[in-house]
């Protein structure tokens, strides 16, 4: 999805041409699609849905309004794409430096290696229920939370995305477009069987079953703003890169077109399934399951069951490899581009990968969901609020692409390739936001985290860097 031809500056990260700008806005539409419906973006829905004990229609107003902030904040961080036609590390550019900017990219290809060892997991269960399905074997001892046949799915799965890589993916488009109705296809499926077993009872039960006892108006909103700040810090890495896919855009309407169907109508869509089945689950098997496989597991259908193996299989492969593989591939190889090649820092990836998907399950009961994507979206929320600053209230909008691609001088150069003031921003606001996660009593404001790196980063930025940049 990204351009790697060489301009003459031998950068790698070249402007797109007026003619690559082919994308209209059901292109941005299906990025938002896709991206939405991955197993772990259903877990995690799920397990914010029980872990705040708030009610139904709180929860769903909740990952609605998520959804509205997430398209107001990525029309942001895209519109210098769309302008420009240049990607995310280059943009960083303008505010860190030309040297400064490996630091966000690395930081962004690190999340991204992050999440694709654990999309690598949530693949593999769909394939372990399918193995299931096909054979009737269940149980065994486990290792680490899984079983035997789990980790058996888990490493095909691990090799099945190096196949993939290593042969191309031009196919993965495609692929995706295919996969991306048929989740919602087999999710409705899903709450039609649990709607029937529950006689008819879910939605009703939906509102209650998860709430806390003696909860208040304000433990409501306590909850309300915590499932808000955690869906941010979900996409806070898309939020940072966004112009990665912008910058393809026809102009600036198909963007904003694009982002107002997309986010909006799939997180209402996707929410509303998985909040359904997550208390369809509880009403009719009597425990909170946050993997929709093992869900579709319990229904007894060989059916259902091998059709949503196949279906939520394909869409988390295929995002994982657009939306985590891609970046945290190029963040590599962007570190030593002469010695480091693609299919290397591919290998390197899934070898992290290998690692953090194995080690998942024994991670997340330790720690939880929300700890662990908090603490993600934290660490870079301070990149996006520097750059909105630095773009908005600093530039005015006005870029010099010709400089941002002159890596020995120019005027983001800033003499050594650093932009101090970016750096000592960055440094200050990410101490705030990730103890806002960890420490102690602070972590009350776990669900604000990323609000506070963004808001400090581009606060303090904006302090340090007022009259001395160069416009």
């Amino acid at each position: 999805m990204t351009d790697t031809t060489q301009n003459d500056s031998g950068d790698t990260l070249s402007p797109i041409t007026p003619e690559e700008k082919s994308w209209g806005w059901f292109a941005i539409f299906n990025i938002w699609a896709n991206d939405i419906q991955s197993l772990f973006g259903y877990s995690l829905v799920a397990s914010l849905f029980i872990s705040y004990g708030v009610s139904g229609w709180a929860a769903f107003a909740a990952l609605i309004v998520a959804g509205l902030i997430v398209m107001v904040l990525v029309n942001l961080s895209g519109a210098a794409g769309e302008r420009y036609g240049i990607p995310y590390p280059v943009l960083a550019r303008a505010s860190k430096g030309t040297q400064g900017a490996k630091l966000p990219a690395i930081l962004r290809a690190i999340v991204a290696v992050f999440w694709y060892g654990v999309q690598v997991y949530f693949a593999s269960t769909a394939l372990a229920l399918l193995i299931r399905s096909l054979t009737g074997l269940h149980g065994g001892a486990e290792v680490l939370g899984m079983t035997g046949i789990d980790w058996l799915a888990f490493f095909l799965v691990w090799l099945f995305h190096i196949v993939i890589f290593w042969r191309g993916m031009g196919w993965v488009e495609t692929f995706l477009n295919i996969a991306g109705p048929f989740v919602y296809a087999v999710m409705i499926g899903l709450v039609i069987v649990l709607w029937n077993k529950s006689d008819g009872q879910l939605l009703a039960r939906a509102q209650t079953i998860f709430v806390h006892p003696g909860a208040t108006f304000w433990t409501e909103f306590a909850g309300f703003v915590a499932i808000v700040g955690t869906m941010l810090s979900y996409f806070a890495a898309v939020l940072l890169n966004f112009s990665d896919f912008s910058r393809y855009a026809k102009d600036k309407r198909a963007m904003l077109v694009g982002n107002l169907a997309g986010l909006p109508f799939n997180m209402i869509l996707f929410s509303a399934l998985a909040l359904l089945t997550t208390a369809g689950a509880a009403v009719v098997y009597g425990e909170a399951i946050i993997n929709p496989t093992e869900i579709v597991e319990k229904t007894d259908s060989v059916l259902l069951s091998v059709v949503a193996a196949v279906t939520f299989f394909a869409a988390t492969v295929g995002i994982n490899l657009v939306a985590n593989f891609i970046p945290s591939v190029n963040g590599i190889a962007n570190l030593a581009p002469s010695k480091i090649s693609f299919r290397t820092a591919g290998l390197i990836t899934s070898g992290f990968a290998l690692v953090i998907g194995g080690f998942w399950t024994s991670f997340i009961s330790e720690f939880g969901i929300g700890g662990f994507v908090n603490t993600l979206g934290a660490t870079l929320a301070p990149v996006y609020g520097i750059m909105m600053a630095d773009y908005y209230l600093l530039r005015r909008q006005k870029l010099d692409r010709d400089d941002l691609y002159d890596l020995k001088g120019g005027r983001y150069h800033y003499g050594n390739g650093w932009n101090d003031a970016a750096m000592i921003a960055f440094g200050v606001a990410a101490v705030f936001s990730i103890a806002a996660v960890w420490v102690p009593y602070v972590n009350q404001l776990s669900g604000y985290a990323w609000l506070i790196g963004a808001a400090l980063g581009g606060a303090i930025y904006y302090r340090l860097a007022k009259g001395r940049i160069q416009v």
